[in-house]
């Protein structure tokens, strides 16, 4: 999984291919902040985050550490997880937490982590100083408590490469620390963890699509797929928001930039969602720009979910259903996507058999536009959107329940370059609307997320070939819940990378000159209720800042 820089152009691209690769995710907030440098030395800060740290209850805790490794080629890590002692097999949150370094010279890296065939972690790593670095990666697994109650296979691989000029071995460990529950174990079909995560059993790839077979317990009564999406690999499905069609003058030419995740079930489309533009820790060709701070999700990349309830009683018939999952807008026989898949399912307790059926369904028009104008300055304007709308029914031992998935997606950009693709630029915009609602036997309740993805990016060669990149990434998502049409809880999630980075190509590491600034302003603001987020009074508001790798701010404005 050796990554590459983005294509900007021929000249830039050999100057870059002596030149180290990319950046990952983060450690903890720093006390305090110190003063920059005029330019990038040979060390700089930790890598690190603005987002919050994992809230834990209080109370006793087992941890139990599962990797100890030092990746330098493609070979896995495997060894066996046991649960810990004296922490039950009940848990109120599982934490797991990566502990990494590196030094030297090294491209970033991407990596997964899996237990007992399930993705619990899809990561990449950090690009090192010369002095060498440290980070950490904190994520709730609380979702996989099932797989973890019992002994199971780990398998961890950070594809990677060690040779007289990229000297970086990276250094990883892994735990998992478990908090016991209070209560009684298990947990409620709407919010509590599942009660089995299922894998694609024979999961193959058929040209650009995942396909396995699917079988849940016959009492399933809610049932979510989770796939961890990521373009990757180098090659132009790493920048596929910058893809143009094959008659387009440009140096990815994939057939657009329109891309979407779709799901099927036994041939017929089930889920669609849209990719998260993942910026990798090097992208742009300017690793200056993510040495302290990444760009959202660099570090732990978010799977896209699916709500398959409506299929539930369609798949309690103990056979084994085929699901596809694949990527729209990929030319045909081109690689570069990995879709791991994971299935979670919370099951009737006082039921064998949870019957069912599919009610509706009703799958609009993908519908896609590009144009483009030739001239001194190219330019692409492109356009799409899609939707789908699934219910169905369960008659479960509480009732029959009836749930209908809505889900719409868009798409628009405008890219930007000149012939020789020293000057490349994109501003673009991502919407994923998704509304579960589901009626019973109480008032009929709802949870509506809003999801917007935008990037505003600008690479340019200068005089004196000096590069510069300036970059602007969102991620948004607005979550509502409602109970009878009255809304019980809020949440808003915000995070903002902001950066400007310069170096000078084709002379030597320390004749650079190297500068550059970055930030990140990550909020959560919401109220105390169903769907809020986790944290005091469900808000967070934490601003970090760096010049030339040094930490230059670092402020929880509420």
């Amino acid at each position: 999984m050796t990554r590459r820089h983005h294509r900007v152009g021929r000249r830039i691209l050999a100057a870059l291919a002596a030149a180290v690769g990319f950046a990952l995710f983060a450690g903890p907030a720093a006390a305090a902040t110190t003063a920059p440098p005029a330019e990038f030395g040979t060390d700089w800060h930790d890598p690190l985050t603005a987002a919050p740290p994992i809230a834990t209850p209080g109370g006793p805790s087992c941890t139990t550490q599962i990797v100890v490794a030092q990746f330098r080629d493609f070979t896995p890590y495997t060894s066996t997880y046991t649960p810990p002692r004296g922490c039950g097999d009940r848990w109120s949150k599982v934490v797991l937490r990566l502990d990494g370094k590196v030094a030297g010279r090294q491209y970033d890296r991407l990596g997964h982590l899996r237990i007992g065939g399930v993705e619990v972690l899809d990561t990449s790593t950090p690009e090192p100083s010369p002095e060498g670095i440290a980070w950490k990666v904190e994520k709730d697994v609380t979702r996989y408590a099932a797989v973890l109650r019992g002994p199971q296979p780990v398998e961890m691989l950070i594809g990677n490469v060690v040779d007289d000029t990229y000297t970086g071995v990276i250094d990883v460990k892994v735990s998992l620390t478990f908090y016991p529950a209070r209560g009684a174990g298990g947990g409620d079909p709407a919010g509590g963890a599942p009660d089995q995560v299922l894998t694609l059993a024979g999961s193959h790839s058929e040209g650009t699509a995942l396909v396995g077979d699917l079988t849940t317990p016959r009492n399933s009564e809610r049932i979510v797929a989770e796939v961890y999406a990521t373009g990757s690999g180098g090659g132009c499905e790493e920048f596929w928001y910058l893809a143009v069609p094959a008659d387009v003058p440009y140096s990815c030419q994939a057939g657009g930039p329109y891309r979407e995740v779709q799901l099927r079930v036994d041939g017929q489309l089930a889920g669609i969602a849209a990719p998260f533009p993942t910026v990798w820790t090097g992208g742009w060709s300017n690793p200056f720009l993510w040495y302290v701070i990444p760009g959202p999700r660099a570090f732990d990349v978010k799977p896209v979910e699916y709500d398959l309830t409506p299929y539930a009683g369609l798949l309690n018939d103990g056979k084994a259903h085929r699901v596809e999952v694949s990527v729209l807008g990929v030319p045909a026989g081109q690689s570069g996507w990995s879709v791991p898949t994971n299935v979670l399912v919370w099951q009737d307790e006082h039921r064998a058999h949870v019957p069912g059926a599919l009610t509706a369904h009703q799958e609009g028009i993908p519908a896609t536009s590009t144009s483009y104008v030739p001239g001194d300055e190219r330019a692409l304007d492109a356009t799409g959107s899609h939707s789908l709308t699934v219910s169905g029914y369960v008659d479960t031992s509480h009732g029959r329940v009836a749930t209908t998935v809505r889900r719409a997606l868009s798409a628009t950009s405008t890219h930007r370059w000149n012939a020789d693709e020293s000057t490349d630029a994109l501003t673009a915009r991502w919407t994923d609307d998704a509304t579960v609602t589901t009626a019973g036997r109480g008032p009929a309740a709802s949870t509506a997320v809003r999801r917007a993805y935008t990037m505003d990016g600008r690479t340019s060669v200068g005089a004196a070939d000096r590069l510069r990149t300036v970059m602007l990434l969102g991620d948004r998502a607005d979550t509502v819940v409602t109970r009878g049409g009255r809304t019980v809880g809020r949440s808003l999630l915000d995070d903002v990378y902001q950066g400007d980075a310069s170096f000078t190509l084709n002379v030597p590491r320390e004749q650079r000159h190297a500068t550059g600034t970055s930030s990140e302003h990550y909020r959560i603001l919401g109220s105390d209720g169903p769907g809020a987020p986790e944290g005091p009074g469900g808000c967070y508001d934490r601003r970090i800042a760096t010049a030339q790798g040094a930490l230059t701010e670092d402020r929880t404005l509420r």
